[in-house]
């Protein structure tokens, strides 16, 4: 009697399971729809007007990802504007939590809705609508990783080419966001081994890796594209040149500044959160026209790389106290989450919409507090990674450990490469640790089913025991 009781509860489960799917792309359906609906039709935010007029000249530079530019310029026709790049990123976003929550679901039904439900969380859902190339990066590695992670255990002529797609998304990714190539070797051996995270085997292929993307980038950009030399890696030196002349007290810029300027430079001209304070902030607007100055160009020239050089070798302390104090700004101050200023213009309409409206204002509330700062979500992929460590044997452990590395790298690495300290350049670090945190739960269901399976297999009567029924 209790046997055909358990038969007809499981009948019962059985029509509920074949509607999880349903269930779930009905939940993700919704979610796009309402990005659309809250969002359309993108907010063209001034770096990418830039990159959507360069697309539209089809003339590129390398201040901003010439590859956007062009990847902007193929799908433009689907829907003219900020509208293309937005559909496309709400798409690439909707679809990865979509393909992690079916993936979710064959282990914990609860699991595959909550993965869905994620998706609303406040730092990677406020991004969505932003056309920001670091929001595109975000997105395209999190479809990367994603399809990686639902083709692991498929036979190899199904996931080699789901694996040949994904490298070519990584690529993109570093195409988009270049100081993202040295999280890509993580990311990249991932793919290639999905079954298990081996440690060895991601070490020994991360110099040849980084080569390989690093040099991808001139071919690119350069050799294929043709873009134009905008010397975006000076930023970076004028802004150490600025730090250390800050903390040293002494000029470390090739240049002979007058005694006010000079004072400034050691004063008041340093902003840890950004190096505009050079090139277009007052009071300090005249170290960009001076290092820009026609008839004797500084910026972009040997000249400032080897002022830079120079600068390192004799301050080192004050380097690394200027990098420090641009890390804690970058990590754990309030920075620029969502660029605001334009939509409390009265003439802009997107600012007032009535969708639109209610997450700016949740915004306000919630931009100073501790969800969107970067130390947050970089202690949270930590200890995500660490959680997985022990499961990394297992497909959804490999996931969340790679992940999760991937992004810690990725911000550390702003630590040398960073000039700005916006919220949006952790926003795959954001995205890594909340799909990380869903495969790790995996992972857990999946070694509980394990040992639950071998322990019942070891209670199991061998047919020679003294248990074992007598014929």
């Amino acid at each position: 009697m209790a046997a055909v009781e358990h038969r007809e509860a499981i009948a019962r489960k059985v029509p509920s399971r074949q509607r999880v799917p349903l269930l779930l792309l009905l939940t993700v359906a919704a979610g796009y729809a309402l990005t659309v609906l809250v969002f359309y039709p993108g907010y063209s935010t001034a770096d990418a007007r830039y990159v959507y007029a360069y697309a539209m000249a089809w003339h590129f530079g390398d201040w901003q990802s010439p590859v956007m530019a062009v990847l902007w310029r193929l799908i433009d026709p689907i829907a003219p504007g900020a509208s293309s790049m937005f559909l496309l990123t709400a798409t690439l976003y909707w679809l990865s939590f979509g393909m992690l929550a079916l993936v979710a679901a064959r282990r914990s039904v609860w699991l595959g809705l909550a993965t869905a439900l994620l998706a609303f969380t406040p730092p990677a859902f406020f991004f969505v609508g932003m056309i920001w190339r670091d929001v595109l990066f975000g997105v395209v590695w999190l479809a990367a990783a994603v399809l990686a992670f639902a083709a692991a255990d498929r036979p190899v002529r199904l996931r080699t080419p789901i694996q040949a797609l994904t490298l070519l998304l990584i690529a993109l990714g570093v195409l988009l966001r270049p100081n993202a190539v040295v999280a890509a070797p993580v990311l990249a051996a991932y793919v290639i081994w999905p079954m298990r995270f081996d440690l060895k085997r991601t070490a020994i292929l991360f110099l040849p890796a980084l080569v390989l993307f690093y040099a991808l980038i001139p071919l690119v950009y350069y050799g294929i594209l043709g873009a134009q030399r905008q010397n975006p890696l000076h930023s970076i030196a004028v802004f150490d040149l600025g730090g250390i002349t800050h903390f040293s007290g002494e000029n470390q810029f090739p240049v002979s500044w007058s005694g006010d300027q000079t004072a400034l430079l050691i004063s008041k001209c340093y902003d840890p959160a950004r190096w505009d304070s050079y090139w277009n902030v007052e009071p300090c607007l005249f170290v960009m026209r001076r290092l820009e100055r026609p008839n004797d160009v500084i910026f972009g020239t040997p000249r400032l790389a080897e002022a830079w050089r120079h600068a390192l070798a004799v301050h080192p302390l004050a380097y690394l106290n200027h990098r420090a104090t641009f890390m804690w700004q970058f990590l754990g101050r309030s920075n620029l989450v969502l660029p605001v200023w334009d939509w409390l213009n009265p003439a802009s309409a997107y600012g007032h919409s009535p969708y639109f409206t209610p997450l700016v204002a949740l915004h306000e509330e919630l931009q100073p507090t501790l969800l969107f700062r970067p130390v947050l979500w970089l202690i949270l992929a930590t200890a995500v990674g660490a959680c997985a460590w022990r499961a990394r044997s297992t497909p959804a452990g490999a996931f969340a450990v790679a992940v999760t590395a991937s992004a810690v790298v990725y911000v550390m690495a702003f630590f040398v490469l960073g000039v700005a300290a916006d919220f949006r350049y952790a926003y795959w670090c954001v995205l890594a640790t909340i799909v990380g945190a869903v495969a790790a739960v995996l992972a857990r269901y999946e070694q509980i089913a394990t040992r639950a399976t071998a322990g019942q297999d070891s209670r199991e009567p061998s047919p020679g025991s003294a248990s074992a029924p007598r014929m």
